[in-house]
């Protein structure tokens, strides 16, 4: 392990590399106790460069060395020297060719970095730092070289043997091993280099670009998955259309491979030409994949292979950069998305995510701009900060600019930045060069964090039919940053009359008309306080504010409920209307946990059950989002909006709410499961995802009631359902309800599913979430059920992280059982897994924001992780900034 008290890299050091490599050689000799690795490097020194005397030093890491060569030379030991991360030539030529030999081995590697065996195959992630632990390289993003890989291995073991680019060479061997020889003709960093091999079956297809090329597809998984690929097969096609179609961007090799694998830290990594995929991002059929898992197999097959631009032919010049790649890609992907399905739905889900998880962590000891200052260990910089934000931040632009000078933007950035490696600011300025529009403020944005506070307030001069909105942002102190300057803030509105949207017309301020008519408009918010007055107005309207959520910021307006109640029920934003929902139940949350507190029972109000009554009546509402307005702020949220979080009684106010939301409710939402049945064949279209949303809506309030009619519903569903969108969702409610038939439910579902390792996941993450006493123990059984194994970052995200993140009431014990076991976890992990220890210890990271007995044991777990010896800097960064926060 690394040094428990590493130091941290700064962007204001970057520097120039020394030298630059034009050609990699890689030849792989993979053997069942371990693999040689034969690399010839083509190297020069930089010409940016000012030091031009400077010697050679590559990253390494546990590698063993076997020979050093310069130009056919050999060098000798005393030439050289080998630290724990380096190799140090100290005298080396200006230009030369470099033959280094190592050994590794794969089978011992359990942080599933570099090159690594887990179920019998060979596979690389080497994003970030991961190839160092191949060979000796310059492993920094902004090295860039043309690769040649050579891969030996045994034929009948290994039939399948890929890299990237295209394949230029294939022979057996007398001695039983194939030989193939793998050419990427477009340069690109060692991060993105890949090499699978395995017995694998792949699926097949071909698609015809934009210029008639035809493009070879493959999707290599293990032989009993052959039939889950259809849809990431179709997701693919229809994203490199739509990239066509969008961007201007086509593919450019002949062949384009993914590999799904089950042992894999990430989601999907999108190596040049040739993707690995976490299975659970790219397997997917009814029986055995919810519409959840459909939907993300769709954005993550289509995030990778949108990276062959956003990420590939253009990547990062370093690190601090990352958000250049993901940032984008993301926007890039939630528009594919929103194309797919529905726009509202999409944009919802991702405002959800980026509130309840992004927010907290700009609220806490973790806080980064979207370009970071500084790091320890760069895998915690795969942030939501960094991709969510960051593809926020991308689409303020697009939103400042419109779609038509965004496209030619985006199309000056790659014309400017083909094959190279550069930084947020060469994004922007590419936006700015092509739209006129001066973006010097806006690039705050990458450079401060936390989430900005916009307080607005209006009012209205019926005398004068003017409305006034005063809008004051500011943006709370983070570690680091203090006293923080105004922010460029597109903030887009519009002013609701009883007969709808009213036309404006804005005074003496710049703003930007998106309608036709003249209704909606995107504001420039770029001083501490502004006023906006609209003119010409015949009634006092009700504002619709931060229209689809326009900037990741948090909105204050002290909205009266009978606003609310106009924003749900008359909005044309569907992002408004569902936050007015959410405002609307927070008011009711707040309302339920004072009466709580002082003893006192406490009713649903009229006028919201009321408004979510006429919504279930309205049958033009989209159903997908009509579910999504029904379901109260999450715990999640709502720990971002009271404070201190007093976890229990957030969760105890919701149930109350919950099930007094059932009883009122109770015929339009029965009716409305039965009106959602539906006979046809399964199909993942928005239309039926939708029904089924819907419908299991429905059935989870209906469940709160207790009525026997209804879980034999639940019990029907769960039995003869042939999808497992509706299966899942019977077993969940059976299991919450505490339902006479869930241990048997349990049980049959394990019995029907126990050879899907996806499916089983599901399994864990149900049992897992559960609010019923005595989770923690059954989390801790279930640890040691023979389908669950450490080693697999799926089962730990499923089992340990479902129960520590989602389950808050069950991992905020008064007597701090879960910190102690959430402990425990990265402790254990921190030895073989860092990546997957670090990324755990979230929850107790955010010990601040709750009452000070929780805090005490909090923090005591957060010390006794830090205590240990040999801690990874991926855990040393976060506890220690935990610990000091």
């Amino acid at each position: 392990m690394r040094d428990a008290q590493p130091s941290a890299i700064f962007l204001k050091d970057y520097s120039v590399p020394a030298f630059l490599i034009d050609a990699t050689e890689l030849r792989f000799e993979l053997g069942e106790e371990a693999t040689t690795v034969h690399s010839c490097l083509t190297l020069r020194r930089n010409p940016a460069s000012d030091n031009a005397t400077a010697g050679l030093t590559l990253h390494g890491a546990e590698l063993e060395l076997l020979s050093l060569a310069i130009d056919g030379n050999t060098l000798s030991e005393s030439q050289w020297s080998v630290s724990e991360e380096t190799l140090c030539i100290a005298e080396v030529p200006d230009q030369f060719e470099l033959r280094c030999s190592t050994r590794i081995y794969p089978q011992k590697n359990t942080s599933l970095e570099g090159l690594y065996k887990s179920s019998g195959m060979f596979c690389t992630q080497c994003e970030a730092e991961g190839f160092r632990k191949i060979t000796y390289y310059l492993d920094r993003p902004d090295v860039m070289s043309v690769f040649t890989v050579e891969i030996l291995a045994d034929a009948n073991t290994y039939p399948v043997l890929l890299s990237n680019g295209n394949r230029t060479d294939v022979e057996t061997l007398e001695d039983g091993r194939t030989r193939v020889v793998w050419h990427d003709p477009f340069p690109k960093p060692a991060y993105l280099f890949a090499l699978v091999a395995g017995d694998l079956q792949a699926v097949e297809d071909t698609f015809t670009t934009c210029n008639g090329r035809v493009v070879e597809l493959k999707i290599y998984v293990e032989q009993k998955d052959l039939d889950k690929c259809e849809h990431a097969m179709l997701s693919l096609k229809n994203a490199m259309r739509w990239d066509e179609q969008v961007y201007g961007r086509e593919y450019d090799l002949d062949i384009f491979n993914i590999v799904a694998v089950d042992d894999f830290n990430m989601g999907a990594m999108e190596n040049k030409s040739l993707n690995i995929f976490n299975t659970s991002c790219v397997l997917a059929k009814p029986e055995t994949t919810t519409d959840a898992g459909f939907q993300r197999v769709e954005g993550v097959v289509a995030h990778e292979y949108f990276h062959n631009w956003s990420g590939n032919r253009v990547t990062c010049r370093d690190w601090f950069q990352l958000s250049l790649k993901e940032g984008f890609t993301v926007f890039r992907d939630a528009e594919f998305s929103a194309d797919m399905g529905s726009p509202t739905v999409k944009r919802v889900e991702d405002v959800s995510l980026l509130r309840s998880t992004q927010f907290a962590e700009d609220a806490g000891p973790m806080a980064h701009p979207v370009r970071p200052d500084s790091f320890i260990e760069i895998s915690n910089f795969y942030t939501v900060t960094i991709y969510e934000k960051g593809a926020e931040v991308v689409r303020m632009i697009h939103t400042l600019l419109g779609p038509e000078l965004f496209r030619k933007g985006s199309d000056l950035y790659f014309e400017r930045h083909d094959g190279q490696a550069v930084t947020c600011e060469d994004f922007v300025l590419a936006m700015e060069a092509a739209s006129g529009m001066d973006l010097s403020q806006f690039r705050r944005w990458y450079e401060l964090a936390g989430t900005p506070e916009l307080d607005v307030s209006g009012s209205y001069d019926a005398e004068q039919g003017r409305y006034t909105l005063t809008v004051k942002q500011h943006c709370p102190d983070t570690p680091g940053q203090t006293n923080k300057p105004p922010l460029h803030i597109p903030f887009s509105v519009a002013l609701l009359g009883e007969a709808g949207a009213l036309r404006l017309n804005l005074q003496g301020q710049e703003a930007d008309s998106e309608t036709a008519d003249n209704t909606e408009m995107v504001l420039h918010v770029t001083e501490a306080q502004q006023q906006f007055v609209f003119s010409e107005l015949p009634e006092e309207p009700v504002p619709s504010l931060l229209r689809g959520f326009s900037a990741p910021v948090k909105l204050h307006f002290p909205y009266r409920r009978d606003q609310l109640i106009a924003l749900i029920t008359r909005d044309t934003d569907g992002f408004c209307r569902w936050d007015a929902c959410q405002q609307l139940g927070i008011l009711e949350m707040t309302a339920a946990m004072e009466s709580a507190k002082a003893g006192a029972d406490y009713q649903l109000s009229a006028d919201f059950s009321g408004a979510l009554a006429q919504l279930l009546a309205d049958d033009s509402l989209d159903k997908a989002m009509l579910a999504m307005m029904l379901v109260l702020p999450s715990e999640a949220y709502l720990a971002e909006v009271f404070k201190p979080v007093d976890v229990h009684a957030i969760h105890h106010a919701r149930e109350r709410l919950r099930r007094q939301l059932a009883e009122a409710l109770r015929e339009p939402l029965l009716q409305t499961y039965e009106r959602c049945q539906d006979a046809q064949p399964y199909q993942a279209n928005a239309e039926q995802i939708a029904r089924r949303s819907l419908k299991n809506t429905s059935l989870a309030y209906l469940m709160l009631l207790g009525e026997e009619g209804i879980a034999q519903k639940a019990r029907e569903q769960f039995a003869e359902s042939q999808n497992m969108t509706d299966r899942l969702a019977a077993l969940t409610t059976l299991v919450n309800n505490e339902d006479s038939a869930k241990a048997e439910a349990l049980m049959s579902f394990y019995q029907d599913w126990q050879h899907e390792p996806l499916v089983i996941n599901q399994w864990f993450q149900v049992q897992a979430a559960s609010s019923a006493p005595g989770t923690l123990e059954k989390v801790k059984s279930l640890m040691n059920h023979p389908a669950f194994d450490i080693r697999n970052p799926n089962k730990v995200r499923a089992l340990i992280a479902t129960f520590c993140v989602q389950n808050a009431v069950n991992f905020h014990r008064e007597d701090g059982a879960g910190y102690a076991f959430l402990a425990d976890q990265v402790i254990a992990l921190n030895r073989s897994n860092p990546q997957i220890a670090s990324r755990l210890l979230q929850p107790l990271s955010k010990w601040r924001k709750y009452p000070e007995a929780a805090q005490q044991k909090m923090q005591a777990e957060l010390k006794r992780i830090l205590a240990e010896p040999d801690l990874s800097r991926d855990v040393y960064e976060v506890v220690s900034k935990s610990v000091s926060s």
